[in-house]
């Protein structure tokens, strides 16, 4: 995705208080060799922008002073209730050297698994994104899951799903987190033996 950024030449509260009344948004672009830049956008474009996913997990393209940077979308600030963005950051990225980046998570088939349609369990999507580590050029938009296969009594881990070529998890605290979680809708009914058992249990207690 590409974007137009223009020369921000003024910081400060009052200086951004301003610029969003004019319609734009102040932001900044770090990382590199380079010098962080005070960048402006057009506020609506990027208001639009936002709402794609792909925004937020693709290398992009930022058009700045005549040149074309390639970034990460970094850090967003929202007004708490006006639909309005205070401030934007974005990272320059080195295309010969590894990123970290959280991509979202689509899943897909759980309707069709052996614990839904059999068991009538609920999936829990625990993690709606996955922190990965990649080169640039192998960053996706998203990693797709498929939970065709789930079965009762079992979890799906980040070690059980396929990534993408190039691409490796990054799990702090977790060397494979859960991803879904199966959960049983109802008890079951107790076999003829644990009942037997627990009558026994029952008049003994007597």
């Amino acid at each position: 995705m590409k974007f137009v950024a223009f020369e921000r030449a003024k910081q400060g509260t009052g200086a951004s208080r301003r610029l969003r009344i004019t319609g734009r948004t102040p932001g900044i672009v770090y990382g590199g060799t380079a010098e962080p830049t005070l960048i402006e956008l057009d506020h609506n474009a990027l208001w639009h922008a936002l709402k794609k996913e792909a925004f937020h997990a693709s290398v992009l393209q930022m058009e700045h002073a005549g040149k074309t940077t390639e970034v990460l979308l970094r850090d967003v600030q929202y007004h708490p209730f006006k639909q309005l963005v205070l401030h934007i950051d974005f990272q320059r990225i080195d295309a010969n050297t590894k990123m970290k980046k959280k991509v979202p998570l689509h899943y897909s088939g759980e309707e069709n698994s052996p614990a839904v349609k059999v068991d009538q369990c609920l999936i829990n999507h625990i993690a709606t994104e996955l922190e990965i580590s990649c080169m640039p050029k192998d960053l996706p938009e998203f990693i797709a899951v498929d939970l065709s296969n789930l079965t009762k009594g079992h979890s799906l881990h980040a070690k059980d799903i396929t990534l993408p070529a190039g691409v490796t998890v990054v799990a702090p605290g977790s060397s494979n987190p859960v991803l879904v979680a199966v959960v049983a809708t109802k008890a079951e009914a107790p076999t003829p033996q644990e009942a037997a058992a627990a009558a026994g249990d029952n008049k003994k207690k007597k």
